[in-house]
Protein backbone atom coordinates (compact mmCIF):
# COMPACT_ATOMS: atom_id res chain seq x y z
CA UNK A 1 0.00 0.00 0.00
CA UNK A 2 1.35 3.41 -1.16
CA UNK A 3 1.88 6.07 1.71
CA UNK A 4 0.25 9.54 1.54
CA UNK A 5 3.52 10.82 1.62
CA UNK A 6 4.48 10.15 -1.79
CA UNK A 7 5.10 13.18 -4.26
CA UNK A 8 4.81 13.11 -7.68
CA UNK A 9 4.62 15.42 -10.03
CA UNK A 10 2.54 14.77 -13.23
CA UNK A 11 4.30 16.62 -15.95
CA UNK A 12 1.20 19.17 -17.16
CA UNK A 13 -0.52 22.71 -17.15
CA UNK A 14 -3.70 20.74 -18.92
CA UNK A 15 -6.20 21.48 -15.72
CA UNK A 16 -8.55 18.82 -17.11
CA UNK A 17 -5.89 16.13 -17.52
CA UNK A 18 -4.86 16.70 -13.69
CA UNK A 19 -8.14 16.22 -12.36
CA UNK A 20 -8.70 13.11 -14.56
CA UNK A 21 -5.67 11.93 -13.06
CA UNK A 22 -6.13 12.91 -9.22
CA UNK A 23 -9.54 11.07 -9.38
CA UNK A 24 -7.92 8.02 -11.36
CA UNK A 25 -4.69 7.94 -7.95
CA UNK A 26 -6.67 8.41 -5.53
CA UNK A 27 -5.24 9.74 -1.92
CA UNK A 28 -2.29 7.46 -2.09
CA UNK A 29 -0.17 9.55 -3.97
CA UNK A 30 0.16 13.52 -3.63
CA UNK A 31 -0.34 15.05 -6.96
CA UNK A 32 1.34 17.93 -8.09
CA UNK A 33 1.64 19.44 -11.49
CA UNK A 34 4.13 22.12 -13.16
CA UNK A 35 2.19 25.12 -11.82
CA UNK A 36 2.68 24.02 -8.23
CA UNK A 37 6.32 23.43 -9.32
CA UNK A 38 6.78 26.72 -10.73
CA UNK A 39 7.13 25.92 -13.93
CA UNK A 40 4.83 28.32 -15.93
CA UNK A 41 6.76 27.85 -19.89
CA UNK A 42 5.22 25.22 -22.21
CA UNK A 43 7.58 22.09 -22.46
CA UNK A 44 9.05 21.21 -25.65
CA UNK A 45 7.44 18.73 -27.30
CA UNK A 46 9.64 17.75 -29.89
CA UNK A 47 9.56 14.17 -30.56
CA UNK A 48 8.36 12.59 -33.53
CA UNK A 49 6.54 10.04 -31.54
CA UNK A 50 4.25 9.59 -28.57
CA UNK A 51 6.98 7.72 -26.62
CA UNK A 52 9.72 10.42 -27.07
CA UNK A 53 7.33 13.59 -26.52
CA UNK A 54 6.77 11.83 -22.99
CA UNK A 55 9.92 11.46 -22.27
CA UNK A 56 11.20 14.55 -22.96
CA UNK A 57 8.74 15.99 -20.52
CA UNK A 58 9.07 13.93 -17.74
CA UNK A 59 13.42 14.84 -18.22
CA UNK A 60 12.73 18.24 -18.39
CA UNK A 61 10.82 18.40 -14.94
CA UNK A 62 13.13 15.52 -13.35
CA UNK A 63 16.64 17.36 -14.41
CA UNK A 64 15.54 20.34 -13.09
CA UNK A 65 13.51 19.39 -9.77
CA UNK A 66 14.65 15.79 -9.18
CA UNK A 67 11.23 14.77 -8.02
CA UNK A 68 9.87 11.64 -9.65
CA UNK A 69 7.69 12.63 -12.35
CA UNK A 70 5.50 11.87 -15.29
CA UNK A 71 4.84 12.83 -18.06
CA UNK A 72 2.18 11.49 -21.13
CA UNK A 73 1.39 11.97 -24.50
CA UNK A 74 -1.98 10.92 -26.10
CA UNK A 75 -2.67 10.29 -29.79
CA UNK A 76 -5.96 9.45 -31.89
CA UNK A 77 -4.53 7.38 -34.48
CA UNK A 78 -7.43 6.90 -37.27
CA UNK A 79 -6.77 3.94 -39.39
CA UNK A 80 -8.16 5.23 -43.29
CA UNK A 81 -6.00 8.34 -42.48
CA UNK A 82 -2.46 6.22 -41.81
CA UNK A 83 -2.53 7.03 -38.29
CA UNK A 84 -2.79 10.69 -38.26
CA UNK A 85 -3.47 13.02 -36.47
CA UNK A 86 -1.32 10.49 -33.91
CA UNK A 87 1.75 12.27 -32.35
CA UNK A 88 0.09 15.90 -33.79
CA UNK A 89 -3.21 15.34 -32.48
CA UNK A 90 -2.96 18.34 -29.98
CA UNK A 91 -2.07 20.92 -32.97
CA UNK A 92 -3.76 18.93 -35.52
CA UNK A 93 -5.43 22.02 -36.85
CA UNK A 94 -2.18 24.44 -36.23
CA UNK A 95 -1.54 26.84 -33.49
CA UNK A 96 -2.51 28.07 -31.20
CA UNK A 97 -3.91 24.16 -30.33
CA UNK A 98 -7.65 24.71 -30.32
CA UNK A 99 -10.06 21.32 -29.97
CA UNK A 100 -12.54 22.50 -31.63
CA UNK A 101 -10.48 23.31 -35.27
CA UNK A 102 -8.68 19.96 -34.55
CA UNK A 103 -12.05 18.20 -34.69
CA UNK A 104 -13.64 20.31 -37.49
CA UNK A 105 -10.29 19.17 -39.79
CA UNK A 106 -10.65 15.73 -38.70
CA UNK A 107 -14.42 15.81 -39.58
CA UNK A 108 -13.12 17.48 -42.77
CA UNK A 109 -10.77 14.76 -43.78
CA UNK A 110 -13.47 11.82 -43.11
CA UNK A 111 -16.15 13.11 -44.74
CA UNK A 112 -16.28 10.78 -47.37
CA UNK A 113 -14.54 8.22 -45.47
CA UNK A 114 -16.99 5.51 -44.38
CA UNK A 115 -14.07 3.09 -42.37
CA UNK A 116 -14.21 5.06 -39.14
CA UNK A 117 -12.21 3.03 -37.12
CA UNK A 118 -9.80 4.43 -35.08
CA UNK A 119 -8.00 4.03 -31.61
CA UNK A 120 -6.75 6.47 -28.55
CA UNK A 121 -3.67 5.64 -27.38
CA UNK A 122 -1.62 7.13 -24.34
CA UNK A 123 2.30 6.45 -23.18
CA UNK A 124 3.18 7.63 -19.72
CA UNK A 125 7.12 7.69 -18.85
CA UNK A 126 8.01 7.90 -15.64
CA UNK A 127 11.37 9.12 -14.00
CA UNK A 128 12.86 8.65 -10.42
CA UNK A 129 16.39 8.13 -9.25
CA UNK A 130 16.00 4.51 -10.71
CA UNK A 131 15.34 5.33 -14.10
CA UNK A 132 12.62 5.08 -16.47
CA UNK A 133 9.58 3.50 -16.90
CA UNK A 134 6.67 3.69 -19.88
CA UNK A 135 3.44 2.78 -19.36
CA UNK A 136 0.67 2.20 -22.61
CA UNK A 137 -2.98 2.32 -22.80
CA UNK A 138 -5.34 1.71 -25.64
CA UNK A 139 -8.37 1.95 -25.86
CA UNK A 140 -10.27 1.26 -29.99
CA UNK A 141 -13.27 3.38 -31.58
CA UNK A 142 -14.75 5.05 -33.96
CA UNK A 143 -14.49 8.50 -35.43
CA UNK A 144 -18.75 9.93 -35.40
CA UNK A 145 -19.88 11.83 -38.19
CA UNK A 146 -20.65 15.09 -35.94
CA UNK A 147 -20.13 15.71 -32.21
CA UNK A 148 -22.34 15.09 -29.36
CA UNK A 149 -21.62 15.65 -25.68
CA UNK A 150 -19.86 18.50 -23.90
CA UNK A 151 -18.33 16.24 -21.14
CA UNK A 152 -14.19 15.42 -21.20
CA UNK A 153 -11.79 17.57 -24.22
CA UNK A 154 -9.95 16.59 -26.94
CA UNK A 155 -11.31 14.95 -29.50
CA UNK A 156 -13.71 13.27 -27.00
CA UNK A 157 -17.04 14.65 -28.82
CA UNK A 158 -16.48 12.41 -31.73
CA UNK A 159 -15.12 9.20 -30.65
CA UNK A 160 -17.21 6.08 -29.70
CA UNK A 161 -15.49 3.02 -27.57
CA UNK A 162 -15.75 -0.02 -28.96
CA UNK A 163 -19.26 -1.52 -27.19
CA UNK A 164 -20.91 1.58 -26.49
CA UNK A 165 -23.15 3.77 -28.21
CA UNK A 166 -22.04 7.28 -26.79
CA UNK A 167 -19.28 9.29 -27.06
CA UNK A 168 -16.17 10.01 -24.13
CA UNK A 169 -18.02 13.28 -23.99
CA UNK A 170 -21.27 11.81 -23.45
CA UNK A 171 -19.78 9.95 -20.51
CA UNK A 172 -18.93 10.23 -16.93
CA UNK A 173 -16.03 10.77 -15.81
CA UNK A 174 -16.30 7.49 -13.60
CA UNK A 175 -17.03 5.49 -17.03
CA UNK A 176 -14.59 7.07 -19.42
CA UNK A 177 -12.00 6.38 -16.72
CA UNK A 178 -12.77 2.89 -16.54
CA UNK A 179 -12.36 2.14 -19.96
CA UNK A 180 -10.19 4.84 -21.26
CA UNK A 181 -6.46 4.96 -22.69
CA UNK A 182 -4.87 7.30 -19.95
CA UNK A 183 -7.47 5.18 -17.27
CA UNK A 184 -5.25 1.98 -18.56
CA UNK A 185 -2.32 3.50 -18.66
CA UNK A 186 -1.95 5.18 -15.70
CA UNK A 187 -3.35 1.77 -13.42
CA UNK A 188 -0.48 0.17 -14.89
CA UNK A 189 1.65 3.35 -13.59
CA UNK A 190 -0.20 2.99 -9.86
CA UNK A 191 0.41 -0.71 -9.96
CA UNK A 192 4.11 0.02 -10.56
CA UNK A 193 4.13 2.47 -7.93
CA UNK A 194 2.74 0.22 -5.40
CA UNK A 195 5.04 -1.97 -5.66
CA UNK A 196 8.08 0.45 -4.77
CA UNK A 197 9.80 0.01 -1.71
Amino acid sequence: MLVSSKRICFASHNRNKVEELRSLIGNSIELVNLDDLGIIEDIPETGTTLEENARLKAEYVYSRHKIPCFADDTGLEVESLDGRPGVYSARYAGEPSNSDNNIARLLREMSNIEERSAQFRTVIAYIDKEGQRLFEGVVKGEITKQKSGSKGFGYDPVFIPNGFDCTFAEMTMEVKNSISHRGQAVRRLVDFLSNLK
